[in-house]
């Protein structure tokens, strides 16, 4: 095939905005930043620092991963540490919480031994090739232009869960309130296998497209 020959070539995407609100399955990737702070575990290179403002984050992309808006691509920051104080970090670690619930079909009220087992990660490699539901969004850019991003995670007691991550969701097992109502359980949660290093390939399973 001749290179000069462009009727093989993949058709341009549109540039159009997902709209707000949108939910849809994504693939979590982080960009490593490089830096670390081993006093809170934070190893591997994979979070960045703000050179402006100090602040500690994880810049991360999420790939969509089915559905009209498939391999269009989100970007987003997970806080992890600001001067300014806890809020930036606290919101992070609510996101990384849901976001776990979603990928681990977790009951955000289970507190079971095995629900808090899915919750916790050996480090951040576990979320690079993590694959959640996800509420798309909308806000302004540094230029003042809109752009899609993602603020919250959609976990398995919303009542789209099971149609977005196409398993069923688990009831809740933990004794919390909740008006999810009762389901047909997936499969357990198996944890995660090792930790990988900042510069691994690109994780298995993942379509071509996605990388």
């Amino acid at each position: 095939m001749s290179f000069f020959d462009f009727n093989t070539a993949d058709q341009q995407q549109s540039f159009d905005l997902i709209p707000k609100g949108t939910l849809a399955r994504v693939r979590m990737s982080i960009k490593p930043g490089g830096f670390d702070d081993p006093s809170q575990g934070w190893t591997g290179g994979w979070a960045t620092q703000s050179h402006d403002t100090g602040a500690v984050y994880l810049a991360c992309e999420g790939v969509v991963m089915e559905g009209p808006f498939a391999r269009r691509k989100v970007w987003w920051n997970i806080g992890l540490y600001s001067a300014k104080g806890p809020t930036w970090g606290n919101m992070g670690r609510t996101f990384i919480r849901a976001a776990l619930n979603s990928a681990r079909n977790v009951h955000p009220a289970d507190n079971s031994p095995q629900a808090q087992a899915a919750r916790r990660i050996s480090g951040f490699a576990d979320l690079d090739g993590l694959e959640f539901a996800a509420r798309i969004d909308i806000e302004k850019d540094g230029r003042g232009e809109d752009r899609n991003t993602i603020k919250a995670a959609i976990e398995p007691d919303h009542k789209d869960y099971a149609l977005v991550m196409g398993v069923a969701p688990k009831g809740n097992m933990g004794g919390g309130q909740s008006s999810a109502p009762a389901a047909v359980a997936a499969p357990g949660y198996s944890p995660a296998p090792a930790a990988r290093p900042a510069s691994s390939s690109v994780p298995s399973g993942k379509p071509a497209w996605a990388q």
